[in-house]
């Protein structure tokens, strides 16, 4: 392994200078240091985070429980927010065992703060005890979780889905998006879509959600063709998520009906992919680009003041593309 002495070596000057320059310090001239820099790349040197520790009593690391490697908005996130702790000069180390197992690892590697999503074992012991006073900021799990939160105002999300299949003349609208497993996030858009039809005074009934294993394509796409087989049809659908989309257009294409043709769809999770699906895809929620932003601001905030809470919402909205359309009389 490569050390700041062996780097020190190399360069000709001395270990202060070399971890002077690695912390950007302004003391050292921006020759020396862009000269030093160079040849910490050229040997591979990877900071040794324990000893960073010892030093700054940070370590400059960033904990994340990993929520699932299939679930293609949450592995957008996390991409997107590693890239702005990143260009911060953080590290995120992820983990994918349970909250109290993650807490554990990163409590080991002395991480700053730890960063969890509000889907992955909401009733954990840990998201009620957290004797360490490391920050947690959850995502998703505003009203759910002790710990400061930034989420997405889910509700006024589908509100505005059912709004607008309403306006291009919908009545019999269904929701894909149902696990049976509890997930507090889905909850909070069931009630949503509830509310605005009956609201809207529009048809209701407990066919209307369509229910489901989990949140994956195959989840989708397997309520979906339950829903297509229904003696009467819906002629709109809002889906809870990206990968539940994906199923869905499977199961409408294998029974060669055509978006939005014969059926329109709004889909939950506002993602850039979604103008690249086979049909671009309308959408209700908040630009990853927002989310992450707000994530990462937030978690270096609860680094700074570890005792503080914050709770941010963010407010969605509706990017209208080809999937939708007026209702067929």
């Amino acid at each position: 392994m490569v050390t700041i002495k062996d780097i020190a070596e190399r360069a000709g000057v001395s270990f202060s200078t070399v971890s002077k320059a690695l912390r950007d310090s302004p003391l050292v001239q921006n020759k020396t240091k862009q000269h030093i820099l160079s040849i910490a790349k050229e040997m591979g040197y990877q900071p040794n985070i324990a000893a960073r520790s010892l030093v700054s009593k940070r370590s400059g690391a960033i904990g994340v429980v990993w929520p699932s490697i299939e679930r293609a908005a949450l592995s957008t996130l996390i991409t997107k927010i590693n890239e702005q702790l990143e260009k911060q000069g953080y590290v995120t180390l992820l983990s994918m065992s349970n909250i109290d197992s993650a807490i554990e690892i990163f409590r080991r590697y002395q991480v700053d703060a730890i960063l969890v999503f509000g889907d992955r074992d909401s009733d954990s012991s840990s998201m009620y005890l957290n004797p360490l006073q490391i920050p947690i900021l959850t995502y998703g799990a505003a009203g759910y979780s002790p710990y400061s939160a930034v989420d997405v105002n889910r509700g006024q999300a589908v509100r505005l889905a059912v709004g607008h299949l309403a306006e291009l003349g919908h009545k019999e609208i269904a929701y894909i998006g149902n696990p049976q497993s509890p997930d507090p996030l889905q909850t909070v858009k069931i009630e949503a879509f509830r509310e605005e039809l009956r609201l809207l005074e529009l048809p209701f009934d407990n066919d209307s959600i369509l229910q489901m294993n989990g949140l994956e394509f195959h989840d989708g796409y397997m309520a979906a063709r339950a829903m297509l087989d229904k003696p009467i049809r819906p002629t709109a659908v809002i889906s809870g998520g990206i990968d539940l989309t994906r199923g869905i257009l499977r199961a409408v294409g294998e029974r060669g009906l055509t978006v939005p043709h014969d059926i329109s769809i709004v889909s939950y999770d506002n993602l850039p992919q979604m103008a690249d699906l086979e049909i671009p895809m309308t959408v209700v929620g908040v630009a990853v680009a927002n989310i992450t932003t707000v994530i990462a601001t937030t978690i270096l905030e609860l680094i700074e003041a570890p005792d503080s809470l914050k709770t941010v919402y963010l407010e969605p909205e509706l990017v209208v593309r080809a999937s939708t359309s007026r209702r067929k009389d």
